[in-house]
């Protein structure tokens, strides 16, 4: 569920204007070209769609990084998701903490997009070391649900949002959707412990920025360009966080030469400034199956609040670097447990989507 993007500036903008047109746009490709592919891959579910539709929108699901570490088995009555070891991101996500709860997100999109078509059922969380779900269903009849027509329009938003407070029956209604059994959320709207929260989330930026590897497996997932975008199917586009479209050679180049702590943490404490609200999820237990349990609540959360014109983005550096977790506990008056996940929440505008990757590519 990570949120980078990098800033070109005034290198960028002097790169572009010195570029020619036609050869630029062949090496980057055309927005125009992405929105309709972007679109297709949201493209709605009529009743009683097929298995492989399903699990369409199941991959519709937020994931760390965009790589879309999961893969989907079908058989009748049952569609098992388990994790896709090739596409790890060992140094930020060191025990698949993000993969597990990605697969909870995706988990909790089947189970939505089935129940409103004709295949309702439930997750079943397989017993063992809980490395996978299943989600076992039957057919019966569609039931409306505004979380589902939610599934395609729901993105992680990364950018400032306008400041309007969020009324308060529209935070009790993402407290209601995102109530899971052994996960709790703690929503945060004064302003101290938002501040407070700011400094965790600078603090963690910092630490993630000065490590090598970290900014390695990052830029590796990072798409420049829409055509880079289309062709691999997964990672980071830069424009979906208003960023221009570059060369992939120039915007790595770029990126290692301009992407700076003070940068990012100033744009961070910018774009928290202007977020009414933070959302941190923490679980009973620090396991696998507690780990998908918060990725089916914050999915429920994040489409309660798309229904609701509500823009989210994902802030983990505070839950990922793990000298930050105690303090973030603390924050939240779980001190002694694993802090999973933090959202900030608030009005923003729409942003191109994130690509996904064609069903056959997650069908083991």
């Amino acid at each position: 569920m990570n949120r980078r993007y990098f800033l070109a500036g005034g290198a960028g903008a002097v790169a572009m204007a010195g570029a020619g047109g036609l050869g630029w746009t062949r090496a980057t490709g055309s927005l125009a070209d992405y929105e309709r592919y972007a679109q297709g891959q949201r493209a709605p579910l009529g009743n009683q769609p097929e298995v492989k539709e399903l699990i369409r929108f199941a991959t519709l699901a937020a994931n760390s990084h965009n790589t879309q570490a999961w893969r989907f088995s079908a058989t009748d009555g049952a569609i098992r998701i388990f994790p896709d070891e090739a596409r790890r991101t060992p140094i930020v996500d060191p025990d698949d903490h993000h993969t597990f709860v990605s697969l909870g997100c995706a988990a909790e999109n089947l189970s939505i997009a089935g129940r409103a078509t004709g295949r309702p059922g439930e997750v079943v969380i397989e017993p063992g070391d809980g490395s996978a779900a299943r989600f076992d269903y039957a057919a019966g009849e569609a039931a409306s649900d505004p979380l589902f027509d939610a599934i395609p329009v729901r993105q992680s938003t990364r950018a400032d949002y306008d400041g309007r407070a969020i009324p308060s029956e529209d935070l009790a209604a993402l407290e209601k959707a995102a109530a899971e059994p052994g996960v709790r959320l703690v929503i945060l709207t004064e302003e101290a412990l938002r501040a407070k929260l700011r400094d965790l989330v600078v603090a963690g930026n910092e630490a993630q920025m000065a490590d090598p590897a970290f900014m390695a497996e990052l830029k590796a997932w990072i798409r420049f360009n829409p055509r880079d975008a289309m062709r691999t199917g997964d990672g980071l586009l830069s424009a979906a966080s208003g960023n221009p479209s570059l060369p992939t050679f120039l915007g790595q180049q770029l990126f290692s030469v301009f992407v700076t702590a003070k940068g990012e943490g100033d744009r961070y404490a910018r774009q928290m400034s202007s977020s009414p609200a933070f959302a941190v999820f923490v679980a009973d237990r620090e396991d696998k199956a507690h780990w998908m349990k918060v990725g089916r609540a914050c999915q429920r959360l994040t489409l309660a609040a798309t229904a609701r014109g509500l823009k989210h983005a994902y802030l983990n550096q505070p839950v990922e670097v793990p000298e930050f977790r105690s303090a973030l506990a603390s924050l939240v008056g779980e001190s002694g447990k694993r802090p999973d996940l933090v959202l900030r929440l608030g009005y923003g505008p729409a942003m191109p989507y994130s690509p996904r990757r064609p069903v056959e590519s997650v069908l083991a």
